[in-house]
C-alpha cells in the first residue's frame, strides 16, 4: 500500500514570519500522524528559515512513525544526522537564493564525495535517500554512492504547461522509476504535487511513497490539518 510522509516546514515558515511560538510544526506533526500520516519530514537548512534545531529534537522525541530529514551534503549536517539518528537521510541541493528546492540533487558529477558522504551516514546507522531527477543517469550514480532510496523530483511535471505534456513527464517518471526498482533501489516521489495531479499515480506500483507538503497545508488552512491530510491518503490509497 502506498505511503504519505507531510512535510510540515511550511507550519515553521508561518511561525518564524513573526518569530513567535506558533504554530508549532511539532504539533502540526502529531496531528498529520492522527489523521493517517505514514511519516513526517522535515528539512534543516543551513540558514534555519523554517525549521529549527529544537524542532528536529522535539521530532525525534514525538514522531511515532517514521522522521525523514532533508538536508544539504555539508558537514554540519552530518553531525546533526548522525547525532538526532532520524529514520531517514534525504540529501537534496540547497541554494539559499531559492524560495523552495528547484531541482534534483547532481550525484552523477560528484559520486566520490558523495559516496563518502553517503558511506559517513550509513556508518552512523542512517538510511539513505537521495532527492534526484528521474534521468537514468541519476539513478545509476544513486545506487553507486550506495543510497538505499531514491526520491524522484516531479515538479516539472507538477508545473506542466498542458495536459499533453504532464502526460510526457508522467511517463517519464515512471520509466525513471521502474528503472530504479530493476536496480534494487526503493522509489519516492515529491515536490509540487497536490488534490488534482496525484491522481495518475494512484494504483502505479513503482511509487513507493509519496512525499507532500504546501498542497496539505495550503488545505489545511481552509479545511483543518485533519481533513486535508486524510484526503490526500484517500486519493493516493484509493
Amino acid at each position: 500500500m502506498p505511503k504519505l510522509e507531510v512535510n510540515v516546514d511550511h507550519v515553521a515558515t508561518l511561525r518564524q514570519a513573526r518569530l513567535g511560538a506558533e504554530p508549532d510544526p511539532v504539533t502540526a506533526a502529531a496531528l498529520a500522524e492522527l489523521a493517517g500520516a505514514d511519516g513526517i519530514i522535515v528539512h534543516l537548512r543551513e540558514d534555519r528559515r523554517h525549521i529549527q534545531d529544537r524542532d528536529l529534537q522535539l521530532l525525534r522525541q514525538t514522531v511515532k512513525t517514521r522522521l525523514n530529514l532533508e538536508m544539504a551534503a555539508t558537514p554540519e549536517m552530518l553531525e546533526i544526522a548522525r547525532e538526532v539518528k532520524p529514520d531517514l537521510v534525504t540529501l537534496v541541493p540547497e541554494k539559499r537564493q531559492e524560495l523552495t528546492t528547484e531541482g534534483g540533487l547532481e550525484v552523477a558529477g560528484f559520486i566520490g564525495f558523495l559516496r563518502d558522504y553517503v558511506q559517513k551516514l550509513r556508518e552512523g546507522g542512517l538510511r539513505v535517500s537521495l532527492f534526484v531527477d528521474p534521468v537514468n543517469k541519476q539513478l545509476d550514480a544513486a545506487l553507486e554512492v550506495g543510497a538505499q532510496w531514491v526520491e524522484l523530483h516531479t515538479g516539472t511535471y507538477a508545473e506542466a504547461a498542458s495536459p499533453k505534456e504532464a502526460q510526457r513527464l508522467f511517463e517519464e517518471l515512471l520509466s525513471a522509476a521502474r528503472h530504479a526498482r530493476s536496480l534494487g533501489l526503493r522509489v519516492k516521489c515529491g515536490h509540487g504535487l497536490n488534490y488534482t495531479n496525484i491522481k495518475p499515480f494512484r494504483g502505479r506500483p513503482e511509487f513507493e511513497e509519496f512525499s507532500i507538503g504546501h498542497s496539505i497545508m495550503a488545505r489545511a488552512i481552509l479545511v483543518g490539518l485533519e481533513r486535508a491530510v486524510r484526503e490526500m491518503v484517500e486519493l493516493i490509497r484509493g
